[in-house]
């Protein structure tokens, strides 16, 4: 999905309601970011890393999270929020990873010629 870096957290929004409008289940889908996290996210961080990570490994709901982290993330769709990247010396690797992380779809939302160029796909 097309997207600039100020629209893609709205066209990523937008994704995920369509993909839960079309019946796949909330536990299913994997929202990261490569820049700023989501809101969602930020939100349920301020309740600590503890709960945060839980919600993850309890996998009842969407979860949020940063393209780079340091956990083995993985949904069978992954919609990929390509809004800046919170560490330009490791886009690439942010691409790679979230890509990886999906064992179905990956669903970009954000400026494809720019994820093919980092990527090659």
């Amino acid at each position: 999905m097309s997207a600039t870096p100020e629209t893609a957290l709205d066209v990523a929004d937008e994704t995920v309601d369509r993909l839960l409008d079309q019946g796949a289940a909330p536990d299913s889908i994997l929202v990261l970011t490569t820049g700023e996290p989501h809101p969602w996210q930020q939100h349920e961080e301020s309740f600590g890393a503890e709960q945060y990570w839980r919600q993850y490994t309890e996998g009842r709901d969407v979860f949020y999270a940063p393209a780079l982290n340091d956990r083995r993330l993985r949904r069978e769709t992954v919609v990929l929020v390509v809004n800046g990247f919170a560490d330009p010396t490791r886009s690439t690797d942010a691409l790679v990873s979230a890509i990886g992380a999906g064992s179905g779809s990956v669903i970009v939302c954000g400026d494809l010629d720019q994820v093919r160029a980092l990527t090659g796909l």
